[in-house]
């Protein structure tokens, strides 16, 4: 008898937890939404952040901001997202920094992406050098020679050592046999952006869409791609691979996750609001002016192509170290 009643106790906890779930999904959301961009204010990441969650707010009753918690490569403003309640409250938004030079440098501890829940991929971008518009070089040929020339000498900017960018600038020393004096900025491309229009450095590697708008202003100028493409905002720009560098290819992307445990009710609506946000007119627009092709991986594709990924450059950082 006792177990009986025991057992329809579990039962009826279940069916509240059930219930409750459902009840929950179907209301969300009742509230503001929290996107933590893990880099500074004014480069690329906060800028895509910032557009599509305007669009987004659009389709829903509440609003969507951005709090920008910078540190250790996006790693801090990540782990706020991992440890955030499991309910879709709390966004983030991960890039190749925070997909593979935290975990790799083990920045943080208890830092793993199974604490998160990717929803999108939406963007990705090829990167490239990029120098103030009265610099001395007026294409890859002529930065590469006088790098050569005075080895250690072109002093280049990345955002933070270890990230991204300061991997593809290795990338390209490597391939090229050139030798600069890489100069890391912990601030992102805001910082980055400053350091090279005050002269601070003589270039920076950058994605494409954090210079763009100086670049059609004529404050700075690119001097090479990695993308596959010439980017049809800048075709006079050339790419590694014209130059028969084809193992130069790369670039940045923005993946949008929340929570793991997060259900995947509320998970699906998030996915459903980003997808009409990133598929509208106003965002491919904005993103065609800024550099920035929009990519869409929903979550049954995106978690795939982010651990794939991340095997991949694991494997090559080995090599490089």
């Amino acid at each position: 008898m006792k177990f009986k009643k025991l057992v329809s106790l579990v039962l009826i906890v279940i069916f509240l937890s059930v219930f409750s779930i459902a009840v929950f999904a179907q209301n969300f959301p009742t509230r503001d939404i929290r996107t933590i961009v893990p880099f500074s204010a004014g480069g690329g990441v906060d800028a895509i952040g910032r557009v599509i969650g305007k669009i987004a707010e659009e389709s829903i009753p509440v609003n969507i901001y951005v709090e920008n918690i910078a540190g250790a490569l996006s790693g801090t403003g990540l782990y706020e997202v991992m440890k955030a309640a499991p309910d879709g409250y709390t966004l983030g938004i991960v890039s190749y920094a925070g997909l593979v030079s935290v975990p790799y440098q083990q920045l943080i501890e208890d830092y793993s992406l199974d604490k998160l829940k990717m929803i999108c991929l939406i963007t990705e971008e090829s990167g490239g050098i990029v120098v103030k518009a009265d610099s001395p070089w007026k294409d890859w040929e002529e930065f590469s020679a006088a790098a050569k020339k005075a080895p250690g000498k072109i002093t280049v900017g990345v955002t933070g050592e270890g990230g991204a960018l300061h991997i593809r600038l290795l990338k390209i020393e490597k391939a090229t046999g050139i030798e600069t004096k890489m100069i890391p900025y912990s601030g992102g491309a805001g910082e980055l952006k400053e350091a090279l229009l005050s002269g601070e450095i003589d270039a920076v590697v950058s994605g494409v869409s954090d210079f763009a708008e100086l670049a059609m202003a004529g404050e700075v100028r690119g001097l090479i791609e990695t993308g596959t493409q010439r980017n049809s905002n800048f075709p006079e720009i050339r790419t590694f691979v014209e130059l028969g560098y084809d193992n130069l290819i790369s670039g940045s992307f923005c993946i949008i996750a929340t929570t793991a445990g997060t259900p995947d009710e509320v998970v699906k609506k998030l996915e459903k609001i980003y997808y009409d946000a990133h598929h509208s007119d106003e965002f491919r627009d904005w993103a065609k002016k800024t550099g920035v092709t929009p990519t869409w991986l929903g979550i049954d594709e995106v978690t795939d192509y982010a651990m794939r990924l991340q095997k991949e450059e694991f494997e090559l950082l080995e090599t490089i170290n």
